[in-house]
């Protein structure tokens, strides 16, 4: 396999050159031993699809926040990927945190200490402008890293029969991977390859084999795209 680094994430928390070919080799490797069990079958595009950008908003898309890095690779797939579901005219959500100063803390809170600066600022939050979100189109803001937690995602997509929901956006090892594992047992999940990321090319590269074994079909985006055009209008 080609040792290329993932061209997103924080330059600290990429994988040292040396260690980077030899796990893309295991990766594959486990890929194979897994579909050999019978592990990691497609589950393919229903009829139905939506479309969710997990949190491109700008505490993440900025690199200078504190949990910010270079996402524009991301960024740009996921435009892609929005400009063709337009164009397909299938349902399209967003997601950023809701910021709420008064709610209680929560155990998980003392993993990651929020900076003062994002914890007072709510614009932090708001979607990078390039997504250019319509009026239509639904923004969820979540208190935890699924979109399902705590919302009414669920009764949204069911209440317009969604039956394939296509994730992109960030972080793989967090919000993305938690949407999928709370979305695989009611629809079908897939994943843009290129419109994924995260800071840590590590937590990225294991998260994208685990959702590839059981949680979704993890794609090149222009095989998506090739999906989206082929649909019949959605009624």
């Amino acid at each position: 396999m080609s040792a290329t680094p993932t061209p997103f994430g924080a330059p600290e928390l990429r994988l040292p050159d040396e260690l980077r070919g030899p796990l893309q080799t295991h990766i594959a490797q486990l890929h194979s031993r897994f579909l050999d069990r019978g592990w990691g079958g497609r589950v393919g595009f229903g009829i139905r699809p939506a479309l969710i950008v997990i949190d491109l908003a700008i505490f993440w898309t900025k690199p200078t926040t504190q949990v910010g890095s270079d996402l524009e690779s991301v960024i740009q797939n996921t435009l892609t990927v929005l400009d063709a579901s337009r164009a397909a005219g299938i349902p399209i959500f967003f997601t950023s945190y809701a910021l709420d100063p008064s709610d209680p803390p929560s155990p998980q809170n003392k993993k990651l200490r929020m900076s003062s600066a994002a914890a007072s600022d709510p614009a932090m939050f708001d979607l990078d402008p390039r997504l250019e979100r319509r009026p239509s189109e639904k923004l969820i803001r979540k208190r935890y890293a699924s979109a399902f937690k705590g919302t009414n995602f669920h009764e949204m997509l069911a209440s317009l029969s969604i039956d394939t929901l296509i994730v992109t956006g960030v972080s793989t090892s967090h919000c993305v991977y938690a949407t999928c594992r709370d979305a695989t047992d009611s629809v079908r999940v897939i994943v843009p390859k290129e419109a994924v990321g995260e800071r840590c090319e590590l937590l990225h590269e294991v998260n994208m084999l685990d959702i590839e074994l059981d949680l979704g079909d993890v794609m090149p985006v222009a095989e998506v795209i090739g999906k989206l055009r082929g649909l019949s209008p959605i009624a």
